[in-house]
């Protein structure tokens, strides 16, 4: 398929349309809120941080869905082979919360019942602070943590859908940002390595169909002892333009062309999951370990989430033809089918 890089300026024109559909390797587009030509409702907006290593990990939604916002706190634990989900709506809130139109520029600080998030810039970073004193059952949830971001590309695209003139999603993904911190649950505290530990952000605006169904996959970790990740998936728009496929490795992206899943015949994490691709640049297996499965069903607004956590390994072939053997790579690979 054709790979479109985009140029830079705005991300629409006048009448609400993508200026110019495509993939880029840092935030090119200027995404303006007040030139969405959609009701207010229909606007979907979220910043989504999980940071991950091989034993646990943590995840951070804030999200502006127009008719309902969402707050959210989720901790798996890979080794146990467990997950505890916590979090807080917000009703019709259609922008009033500011998620910021750029991501890499303006704070988020949030709460809600309780609940407090707070995505914070600073040199050579970010940071994520939590606090949410209700979750699992009253045990509380706590933690501050610094993802470095140092200079490096990351997947941007921007996608049209084929049935709306006015649907588009677009989304940032940054991974492989070395993660330091601690979060304390209840009496235990788990730390959060740079060694080891890995954040990634997903960052999402755009105007949705109503039924719609997206395959991700993500993974951030040093292989060879290199800094190394990839996002890969598709559902997500018509994406003739470009796919969202990349691998990172030292900070530099490698583009790719379009990639397959293979999930188990029954339940997402009874058994591996395959990967394939149509130019063998990308051949992956994955060991899954939890699967941090949400339903909700809340009058129009239905959603069924299979996001599993575990292990991939496989090989992967970058821009000048060298090959790398992935092995253990622990990351997320999920199914989300949304009626929103």
């Amino acid at each position: 398929m054709a790979q479109h890089v985009m140029g830079e300026g705005p991300l629409h024109d006048a009448a609400g349309h993508l200026i110019d559909p495509g993939y880029a390797t840092r935030e090119v587009r200027r995404y303006d809120r007040s030139l969405i030509a959609a009701h207010p409702a229909r606007i979907k907006e979220w910043d989504y941080y999980c940071v991950l290593n091989a034993d646990f990990g943590l995840a951070l939604t804030v999200a502006d869905n127009g008719y309902i916002g969402y707050l959210g706190v989720s901790w798996m634990d890979l080794r146990g082979r467990s997950f505890v989900n916590d979090g807080a709506l917000i009703a019709e809130p259609m922008g009033r919360m500011a998620l910021p139109a750029s991501a890499d520029a303006g704070d988020i600080v949030q709460a809600q019942d309780g609940l407090e998030l707070a995505f914070r810039h600073e040199p050579g970073g970010r940071r994520l602070t939590v606090r949410a004193p209700g979750f699992d059952g009253g045990r509380g949830l706590s933690g501050e943590i610094r993802l470095d971001q140092p200079p490096m590309e990351r997947m941007v695209i921007a996608t049209p859908f084929a049935d709306d003139p006015h649907a588009f999603y677009y989304n940032q993904k940054i991974n492989c940002m070395p993660a330091r911190g601690g979060v304390r649950i209840g009496s235990q505290v788990h730390d959060f390595t740079p060694e080891t530990s890995f954040g990634v952000l997903d960052w999402g605006r755009g105007v949705w169909t109503y039924d719609n169904v997206w395959y991700w996959g993500s993974a951030s970790g040093l292989v060879e002892a290199r800094p190394f990740g990839f996002n890969i998936g598709y559902g997500f728009g018509e994406t003739s333009a470009a796919s969202e496929n990349m691998l990172f490795v030292d900070g530099r992206a490698h583009k790719l062309d379009q990639i397959a899943f293979h999930m188990p015949s029954g339940a997402p994490d009874s058994d591996r999951w395959h990967f394939t691709s149509n130019d063998g640049r990308f051949e992956m297996h994955f060991v899954p370990a939890v699967n941090r499965w949400a339903k909700v069903e809340a009058g129009m607004v239905k959603t069924e989430q299979d996001q599993v956590f575990g292990y991939f390994s496989g090989q992967v072939i970058l821009d000048d033809g060298a090959l790398l053997a992935v092995r253990g790579l622990p990351g997320f690979a999920e199914k989300v089918w949304n009626r929103w």
